[in-house]
């Protein structure tokens, strides 16, 4: 690595380069239960540092097999997609820029976190809706190498819905624009004679040729993020070829994304929150379709463990919330104490509408009220709150966003373990769905929260283990197996939202086929032939590197 360090430096590469011990234990780690340590992180400064970097790991690569680079920004994958055993690339410290925003379209580098961006995008009456559960956390690098969605993707969406183009530099280390284009302008790129032009004809070439296999691949279920989204690149009907697509949801397995324009959508001032207490779920089949009717903007849920939790460790909300949000959120939970000494819900469920008045918001939340009056489910109806960020409504909101750092952070001698974290299944089937799942999390004795987004079916189990215990490591598999088997069962996907990373890419055969997945290969073949974009994940991804990678100290 130290003949890579001097070339690089001497490459004219303005960033920072480290390989201290405490750097490297840093960047070993994401939100996943993994660990995989580099050998150098390295901070460039801008677009050009990039390309200069990429240029020197692809002159040695043939010289140095097990080179490669990764991206990184807030590293908060629970997948295990951020690291490796190479470089690091970190887009944090210096990719920080808001660009330009407008009430239609923001343009900012992927080292921006988003809740710095979303204050600048309602500036202008504007959102980008696609943010995850993580939003205090994570940065829109992240979410577009995930292709991330979350509790408005129900009514909006996922981001790669809302990407206008991105500046991407390819594996030749050039960086160029990527946007969607129609036929004759594709014509034109396939035609250069240059890396860019191999890449445009052979991924439209592989699109075609398998046209009808690629689009009956594609999961039947609201979202998904196992793979390369290959079934949305090129469209025969309206002659639109994106690469965005293919480039969104790829973990930075084709290359890196330096520059971001999003699409942008109004901000609707006012909402409203009906929250539905479950006492058991044998009308959960009735009520979905019901609630689903009056297209809330969100449909949320989370279990008994996640509320007996958030209310086990309610001071820890004082240091995330403030002393005058605290006490808001302690007054708030009076009532709702009553409620709970009449039996502990097994699910919550969130319902918020949107709207531009609140009389609009009020008369959907109403209406829907007096409909589910009607199923006699045996459920309490907590009224309509005026802002689901303000007041009685933001307990159920902290409760649903906190959960994971809750585990990650308070159980004594546990760790969470999210290898079961992100199956989605359709709607109709949860009511069958969901004791099975919770039999197999019983069956291995896994304390686990399951939180999700109700209205998509996407569902995050966060099950809480010692893996430094031989005993509870060697029941990851034989559940995850179990877990994953229910999921295909029922024709739903293993991600939709969190990726394949090392947890699930190892199962990609298991939900596409072989056949697929050797489309998959093809398509990262054409664009990385070298494979030095972030290997072990996506289609390169084995149980071998996978498993034997698994954090043994915390």
């Amino acid at each position: 690595m130290e003949k890579i360090k001097t070339l690089i430096k001497n490459s004219g590469f303005q960033g920072e380069l480290e390989d201290a011990a405490d750097i490297i234990d840093q960047y070993s780690h994401d939100a996943s239960l993994f660990e995989v340590k580099p050998e150098l992180v390295v901070f460039p400064k801008d677009a050009k540092d990039i390309e200069l970097l990429v240029r020197v790991v692809a002159d040695n690569k043939r010289a140095m097999p097990e080179l490669s680079i990764t991206a990184r920004s807030a590293g908060t994958d629970m997948a295990g997609g951020a690291i490796n055993d190479s470089i690091i690339v970190d887009f944090r410290r210096y990719f920080t820029n808001i660009e330009l925003i407008t009430r239609t379209s923001a343009q900012a580098q992927p080292g921006v976190l988003y809740r710095d961006f979303e204050p600048r995008t309602l500036k202008h009456g504007a959102l980008m809706p696609s943010y995850p559960a993580s939003r205090d956390l994570a940065s829109i690098g992240g979410m577009v190498a995930n292709n991330s969605g979350g509790e408005k993707s129900l009514e909006y969406g996922k981001t790669k819905d809302f990407i206008n183009e991105l500046k991407v530099v390819f594996s030749d280390g050039v960086e160029r624009l990527v946007k969607p284009i129609n036929k004759s302008e594709l014509d034109v790129l396939m035609a250069k004679d240059d890396f860019e032009g191999h890449v445009y004809s052979e991924i439209f070439k592989l699109c075609e040729d398998n046209y009808d296999l690629i689009k009956a691949a594609k999961p039947n279920v609201s979202k998904n993020s196992m793979g390369y989204t290959l079934w949305e690149v090129w469209d025969r009907d309206s002659g639109i070829f994106d690469l965005t697509k293919l480039i969104v949801g790829s973990e930075g397995t084709l290359g890196f994304v330096t520059d971001i324009n999003f699409r942008l959508v109004p901000a609707r001032p006012h909402s409203g929150l009906l929250v539905l207490f479950l006492k058991d779920i044998d009308k959960l089949g009735e009520l979905i379709p019901t609630v689903l009717a009056h297209k809330p903007a969100t449909f949320e849920s989370f279990d008994d463990q996640t509320l007996l939790l958030s209310i086990r460790f309610m001071p820890s909300f004082l240091k995330l919330l403030g002393w005058k949000r605290f006490i808001k959120l302690l007054i708030s939970l009076i009532p709702d104490g009553w409620q709970l000494l009449r039996g502990i819900p097994k699910l919550i469920l969130m319902v918020e509408f949107n709207g531009q008045t609140e009389d609009e918001v009020r008369t959907k939340i109403k209406n829907l009220h007096s409909e589910l009056k009607g199923l006699k489910a045996k459920y309490e109806i907590n009224g309509f709150e005026e802002d689901a960020t303000e007041g009685k409504s933001e307990k159920f909101w902290v409760m649903r966003r906190q959960s994971f750092n809750l585990l990650r952070s308070k159980v004594k001698d546990k760790h969470t373990a999210p290898f079961i974290d992100d199956l989605v299944v359709n709607p109709q089937y949860l009511v069958e769905f969901l004791p099975k799942l919770r039999k197999i999390i019983n069956k291995y004795h896994l304390f686990a929260t399951i939180a999700g987004h109700m209205g998509d079916g996407n569902f995050h189990i966060i099950p809480l283990m010692k893996l430094e215990n031989k005993a509870e490591r060697d029941t990851l598999l034989p559940a995850m197996k179990e877990v994953n088997d229910l999921v295909l069962s029922y024709h739903g996907s293993l991600s939709g939202e969190h990726n394949d990373g090392l947890v699930r890419g190892p199962w990609l055969e298991n939900q596409f086929g072989k056949e697929i997945v050797d489309l998959f290969r093809q398509a990262k073949h054409i664009m990385d032939p070298q494979e030095i974009f972030n290997p072990h994940k996506k289609a390169n991804a084995t149980f071998e590197f996978s498993y034997s990678h698994i954090r043994e100290h915390f």
